[in-house]
């Protein structure tokens, strides 16, 4: 039932959504959207080498896609790119495959396990990582480039 994945711990993280807002100037900004429910998470990214250390989003989701971008803003800065690439893919195993939820200060993310039993819910849940990852991505291929150069 959907009372199952919308409960009060995610209206509470929904509701209660930290850094909210854009960067005034990002290293890399990523957009993420699911076609299916018309959400969208914009992300702004700062890193220093391999470590976040700034990062605002505007969300426009529905509860589940607003519980995840809380959870992101709550831990992202500190987080090394190769931690954010292994937290998405456990997030996206633990939705589509049965795969465990994260542990330590991601252990939250548990809260969205439910959602596995509904697939058009899964595209929602997924935009704030998926955004954070595509970042990471610009902001290395840009440094990549840089040292090439």
């Amino acid at each position: 039932m959907l009372n199952d994945i919308y409960n009060k711990r995610i209206i509470e993280l929904a509701g209660n959504i930290p850094r909210l807002g854009r960067l005034p100037d990002p290293h890399a900004s990523a957009t993420a959207h699911s076609k299916l429910c018309g959400s969208t998470v914009k992300v702004d990214l700062k890193m220093d080498g391999p470590v976040v250390t700034d990062f605002a989003h505007d969300v426009k989701a529905c509860a589940l896609g607003q519980a995840s971008s809380s959870i992101m803003a709550s831990h992202v800065v500190g987080s090394t790119a190769s931690e954010l690439r292994e937290l998405r893919e456990t997030v996206r195993k633990m939705l589509k495959e049965n795969g465990s939820p994260p542990q330590g200060k991601w252990a939250d993310i548990a809260l969205l396990e439910p959602v596995r039993d509904y697939k058009a819910r899964h595209a929602s849940t997924m935009l704030t990582f998926d955004a954070v990852v595509d970042a990471i991505g610009q902001i290395e291929a840009r440094s990549r480039q840089t040292a090439q150069a």
